[in-house]
């Protein structure tokens, strides 16, 4: 029963966009289906890692050091500021566009999504507050949350799937020249945004 619990609260939380919606979607426009799968794997690989670390107390090294939290909240942020530049400067009249992903560049989708997700903060505190609430009383408690984290990750690509298919449908449309340069220039927005957001916000 706690299962289903925690995997109806995974699907609320990953409704809500923020870091990781942003660059799937990014790649997804930018270089087609087989990129925002990368982003994907790359971002769910990550939160893999912060709920074994959460489920084996690493993440609290972290909650409980400043200076590590700060190093990791300015990493974070310079990698979301320099992705939105990016984003900006494709979206100038006359850059050339990306090009449906290579390997090379599903690689790099694949670590543009590990990075954000392991470079956020917010990311193992909420590991750390978040998967704990769903332990039943008399569990073991490493071993939960170890499972908790897998349920996580699986409704985390279950949903993104979703989200990527739909934007693969509308690949012809939001392909245009046109259009493409507006999408980057509004992902460049949010995400140098989001990056500022994560330089000013305490914990």
């Amino acid at each position: 029963m706690y299962l289903l619990a925690f995997a109806g609260a995974c699907v609320l939380i990953a409704m809500v966009p923020g870091v990781s919606t942003a660059v799937i979607l990014r790649q997804t426009i930018r270089a087609g289906r087989a990129s925002g799968l990368a982003a994907t794997l790359g971002n769910e690989t990550g939160i893999l890692l912060w709920g074994l670390a959460a489920a084996f107390g690493l993440s609290a090294l972290l909650v409980a050091s400043q200076l590590a939290y700060d190093v990791m909240r300015v990493t974070g942020a310079a990698v979301l500021v320099v992705m939105g530049a990016q984003s900006l400067w494709q979206a100038r009249k006359g850059a050339p566009l990306p090009e449906v992903a290579t390997l090379p560049g599903r690689r790099a989708s694949y670590l543009a999504g590990l990075g954000t997700c392991l470079a956020n903060p917010k990311a193992a505190v909420f590991a750390m507050s978040f998967l704990p609430q769903f332990v039943p009383a008399g569990q073991d408690v490493p071993a939960t949350l170890a499972t908790l984290a897998v349920v996580w990750v699986l409704v985390d690509l279950l949903w993104y799937g979703l989200l990527i298919w739909a934007v693969a449908r509308a690949r012809d449309w939001l392909g245009r020249p046109r259009v493409r340069r507006v999408l980057e220039r509004v992902s460049g927005v949010v995400l140098i945004g989001l990056g500022a957001r994560l330089v000013v916000e305490s914990r």
